[in-house]
């Protein structure tokens, strides 16, 4: 069978030309269609891995475009997170200031008086956000799992916040008599707290403010109140003390001018001195205190526009 030939006649149509016989043994058409079909594999293989690699060529740049864009969106979502976060942290320490002024209860009245103690997380610095801080390595997983936080963080300070306003609503009078703005704008020399005594050096408790400025400098009553004090105190030299009720009162010292007497009622804003120099003074400041039931108490606790 191996050896079994084929023979091709070809006929020309002219009668006088000769006919032409081909011979061919069959295992040369074997062979010659065993290599047109690997030919034509070969072929088809070509054109798949040529029409694959061109849909791939073609797809690269989108993908590319694609991961730009998403890129991009991550580190919005991310900025975004950080911002929220930021804010709910600012939206907490106030929170946190407010109760400290509205939640310490008088038991002889029932009614709010202000802090005796500072609250630890009243004094956070702006930077140190505790609710968020992205990573650029954060997934969006990572990153949606913050954001619920932030959600449930927000719907808790939302509860917070109504619930202070709600005691705002029935403690009007007792706000309007908070001294909870500064009296006078200017340098705090010598803040609350113990400290070395300018003239003997001796360490001994400070139990107030020395903010520092311009000498007849206005000074502005932090919340309403009536004047209970006048006049000249010793070291303090001019001196005005205001009782604003709840048991809170201020006091102001080394003043340059009275501009209110006692006995007289003022608002939260009005001008009721000037700052000075007077009695024992290195230079001129507002020497401010406010004690509770006669405890003298740091002003910062009570200053909300800081």
């Amino acid at each position: 069978m191996a050896n079994e030939t084929f023979t091709l006649i070809v006929v020309p149509e002219h009668h006088a030309a000769e006919v032409k016989r081909f011979r061919f043994h069959r295992r040369w058409l074997t062979q010659l269609g065993i290599v047109a079909l690997a030919l034509l594999l070969l072929a088809v293989g070509g054109f798949v891995h040529y029409f694959s690699v061109v849909g791939a060529a073609n797809e690269n740049p989108a993908l590319r475009d694609e991961n730009v864009k998403l890129k991009a969106e991550l580190l919005a979502i991310r900025e975004r997170l950080e911002h929220i976060g930021t804010t709910l942290d600012r939206v907490e320490r106030f929170d946190q200031k407010l109760r400290a002024i509205t939640l310490l209860s008088d038991p002889q009245r029932n009614l709010a008086m202000g802090p005796t103690e500072s609250e630890p997380t009243t004094n956070l610095p702006a930077s140190d956000n505790q609710f968020v801080r992205s990573k650029p390595s954060e997934t969006p997983k990572a990153l949606s799992e913050k954001l619920d936080k932030l959600s449930a963080e927000a719907v808790r300070q939302e509860q917070s916040l109504q619930e202070l306003q709600a005691y705002f609503q029935d403690q009007r009078s007792l706000l309007a008599s908070t001294p909870s703005v500064w009296p006078v704008r200017g340098w705090v020399t010598s803040d609350f707290g113990p400290r070395a005594d300018p003239y003997t050096g001796e360490r001994v408790m400070h139990a107030g403010l020395d903010i520092a400025g311009p000498h007849g400098k206005e000074v502005l009553a932090p919340s309403d109140g009536t004047v209970v004090f006048a006049g000249l105190e010793g070291g303090y030299g001019n001196v005005l003390v205001i009782d604003h009720g709840y048991g809170i009162k201020t006091r102001y010292g080394h003043l340059s001018s009275l501009r209110v007497k006692a006995g007289e009622k003022v608002k939260r804003g009005q001008l009721i001195a000037g700052l000075g120099n007077t009695g024992r003074s290195t230079g001129p400041h507002l020497h401010y205190e406010v004690r509770v039931n006669g405890i003298a108490q740091n002003p910062r606790k009570f200053i909300l526009d800081e």
